[in-house]
C-alpha cells in the first residue's frame, strides 16, 4: 500500500463497557484508512470514520484540517488490562502525517450483565428424544422417594428418585415429604407441585401412580437408605434386590449421585422431572404470580444467606456484629463452635463462610450494579444485620412486605420457599451469595428457560482479596475482574447433567 504508516501501543486497565479511541491526523478529509487489531484474545473491531462536519461540530476548538475517525471496542470481547497494537494506513499518498492523541471516554457505568457470555448451557438433544424409548411392559415393583430438609433439597432428592425408579424399570409411587418442626412445615408434594401436570409430563418417561393397587397398599414400604453412599454405589446392584423381593421399597437417594452410569433414558426421565414436569400447585402458582406482579421492575432477585442457624453451622469466625447478632448465633451454634486462630483464617479462605449483607453490598457495587435497583430480597426468616445492605440498596421488597399479613402468617416452609423459587426463576436478574440447594436449582431452571443473568458471589475469591490487605477502590477492581471472568465463562452454575455446554 502506498503512504506513510504509523503505529502505537495503548494500555488501560479501565473496567468499562466501550472503549473509544479518538485519532486525529492532518490529512485530507477524503481519506480511507485500514485498521489492523493485535489483541489478546481478539475482538471484534469497527472503524466508524465520521464525516467531517459531523465531527467538527462535535469538537468545534480542533482544526479544520483534521479528520476524525473512531474506533469503539466492546471491553467484552477481552480481558483487562490489556494492549492494543493500533496500525492505521492511508489508502492514498500523503505528503504528511502527523498523529494526533488518543483519548478515552466511556457511556457512563455498566454493570456486570453487559458482559459478553462466552458459553451457554442448552438442554441435551438426549434428553429432549428420551420420551423415544419405549417403556417395558412389565414393572420390577414400587418405588417411594423419601424426602427430607428444605423444598429445594427435597426436589433434588425426589428428581434423583425419578430417575432411579427408570433405571430399575419401576413404577413410582408419589414421594414422602419430611414433616419437620424445624421448617415450620406440614405441607406434602400435592401441597406444592401440580399431581396431574407431574404424572401427564411424565407419560412416556417412566410409570406414576396416585394410589397402589391394593395388595400392596395394605403394607408399609421396605426402607432402603442409600443417603450416605458415595462414590461408587451402584443401585442396579443395591437396591434392585430389595425392589424384586419385596415389590414395594422406599429410598431416600445418596447424596453424591453417579449420575454419568445412567444409561440415557433414565438421564432423560430425571431431567423430565426436574425441568418439565414439576409446576406449582394452581393455588400456589397464582400467589407466586401476584407476588411477581407486584414487584417493581426491572428488577433483581438476590438469595442472601445470612442467618442465625447457617452461620452457627458454618463455624466462621466473625467481628463487628450486632449484640443482637453475635447472642442469636450463640444460641444456634449448640456444639459447633467457630473455628478461631490461623484455622479461622484457613477456613475462610476455602470459602466457607458465608457473606455478610454489607459484604455483599460493597460486591455488587464492584460489579457497578446500581443502588437504585430494584431487588427482591429471596431470604429465609431471622437474617442478620440487613442494616449493612440497605444503607446502600434502599429500593428492596420481600415476601412480608408484599403479600397480606394474613397470606404469609398462613405459610410453610416449603411453600415461602416455593414463592422465593417462583420470583428467582423469572426475574431479570439472580445473584446468590451461597451455593446451596435452591442457587443450583434457580441456575439450572433459568438456564432451561433462556435467562443467562445469573452470578454466585464468590466467597472464596472475596477471602483471599481481604486476607492480601486489598481495600477501596484496588479491591472492587479485583472483585470485578473474578466475578466478570466467571460470568464469562459460565463458571458456577453446577448444572446438572441434563445440560450441555454451548460455545457462543
Amino acid at each position: 500500500m502506498d503512504g506513510n504508516q504509523i503505529s502505537t501501543v495503548i494500555h488501560s486497565s479501565c473496567n468499562r463497557r466501550d472503549l473509544h479511541i479518538v485519532i486525529t491526523g492532518s490529512v485530507k478529509s477524503n481519506g480511507r484508512y485500514l485498521c489492523k487489531t493485535c489483541l489478546h484474545p481478539p475482538p471484534r473491531l469497527a472503524l466508524t470514520l465520521l464525516p467531517f462536519r459531523a465531527a467538527f461540530a462535535s469538537f468545534p476548538f480542533l482544526p479544520k484540517s483534521y479528520f476524525w475517525g473512531t474506533l469503539t471496542v466492546c471491553c467484552s470481547q477481552f480481558q483487562y488490562p490489556f494492549s492494543l497494537c493500533l496500525c492505521l494506513e492511508s489508502a492514498i499518498k500523503l505528503s504528511t502525517w502527523q498523529l494526533g492523541t488518543f483519548k478515552f471516554w466511556t457511556n457512563g457505568e455498566v454493570d456486570i450483565w453487559n458482559v459478553r457470555r462466552l458459553v451457554e448451557w442448552r438442554p441435551c438433544n438426549w434428553w429432549l428424544q428420551g420420551h423415544q424409548t419405549a417403556l417395558p411392559l412389565e414393572t420390577n415393583g414400587y418405588i417411594r422417594v423419601d424426602c427430607y430438609g428444605g423444598l429445594n433439597q427435597m426436589r433434588r432428592d425426589f428428581c434423583d428418585g425419578v430417575g432411579i425408579a427408570r433405571l430399575l424399570n419401576a413404577t413410582l409411587v408419589l414421594p414422602k415429604f419430611e414433616v419437620a418442626s424445624y421448617w415450620n412445615e406440614t405441607s406434602g408434594f400435592a401441597d406444592v407441585y401440580d399431581v396431574d401436570y407431574f404424572i401427564e409430563h411424565m407419560n412416556g418417561f417412566v410409570k406414576v401412580v396416585k394410589e397402589l393397587p391394593p395388595e400392596v397398599a395394605s403394607k408399609e414400604p421396605v426402607h432402603v437408605d442409600c443417603s450416605k453412599r458415595k462414590g461408587q454405589f451402584d443401585y442396579v446392584e443395591s437396591v434392585l434386590p430389595s425392589l424384586l423381593k419385596h415389590k414395594y421399597i422406599s429410598i431416600t437417594p445418596a447424596m453424591s449421585q453417579r449420575r454419568d452410569r445412567y444409561p440415557l433414558y433414565a438421564k432423560a426421565a430425571l431431567c423430565q422431572a426436574c425441568y418439565k414436569a414439576l409446576r406449582l400447585s394452581r393455588s400456589l402458582e397464582v400467589k407466586a404470580s401476584q407476588l411477581l406482579d407486584a414487584i417493581p421492575k426491572p428488577f433483581l432477585s438476590l438469595h442472601l444467606r445470612f442467618e442465625p442457624d447457617m452461620v452457627a453451622y458454618s463455624q466462621c469466625e466473625y467481628r463487628g456484629l450486632s449484640p443482637a447478632s453475635m447472642k442469636a448465633i450463640e444460641a444456634a451454634q449448640v456444639d459447633r463452635k467457630p473455628w478461631t486462630g490461623d484455622l479461622a483464617r484457613m477456613w475462610r479462605l476455602r470459602g466457607k463462610c458465608p457473606l455478610t449483607p454489607n459484604e455483599t453490598a460493597l460486591i455488587l457495587e464492584s460489579l457497578s450494579i446500581p443502588p437504585t435497583t430494584n431487588i427482591y430480597l429471596a431470604a429465609g426468616d431471622g437474617l442478620m444485620e440487613i442494616e449493612g445492605f440497605t444503607e446502600t440498596y434502599t429500593n428492596i421488597v420481600t415476601k412480608s412486605s408484599l403479600l397480606s399479613r394474613e397470606d404469609f402468617t398462613n405459610m410453610h416452609g416449603n411453600t415461602k420457599a416455593a414463592l422465593d423459587y417462583y420470583v428467582s426463576i423469572n426475574s431479570d436478574s439472580y445473584v446468590a451469595t451461597y451455593f446451596g440447594n435452591m442457587d443450583k436449582m434457580v441456575a439450572a431452571m433459568r438456564a432451561f428457560k433462556g435467562l443467562y443473568k445469573t452470578l454466585f458471589l464468590s466467597r472464596r475469591d472475596f477471602s483471599e482479596l481481604t486476607s492480601k490487605g486489598l481495600r477501596g477502590k484496588e479491591l472492587m477492581e479485583a472483585l470485578w475482574k473474578v466475578h466478570r471472568d466467571d460470568f464469562a465463562l459460565g463458571r458456577g452454575s453446577a448444572l446438572p447433567e441434563c445440560f450441555c455446554e454451548f460455545k457462543l
